[in-house]
């Protein structure tokens, strides 16, 4: 497995993003970087700038 940094877009749904060395959120401070993130791209998830299913409910698509 590569340890290049990937952002993909998933159809209908979140960003997936793998391998980044670190996250900041959007206040400025650090977050976790795990291995693979989903980031929401709709707006509605309660739980930003993660992802939390919350596109499926509101019939989100892009």
């Amino acid at each position: 497995m590569s340890d290049t940094p990937r952002v993909t877009a998933l159809k209908d749904g979140p960003l997936k993003v793998e391998n980044v060395p670190n996250l900041t959120m959007s206040d400025g401070s650090a977050g976790e970087a795990k291995a693979a993130m989903f980031l929401c791209r709709c707006g509605h998830s309660a739980n930003k700038p993660f992802c939390d299913g919350s596109h499926k409910r509101e019939g989100w698509a892009e």
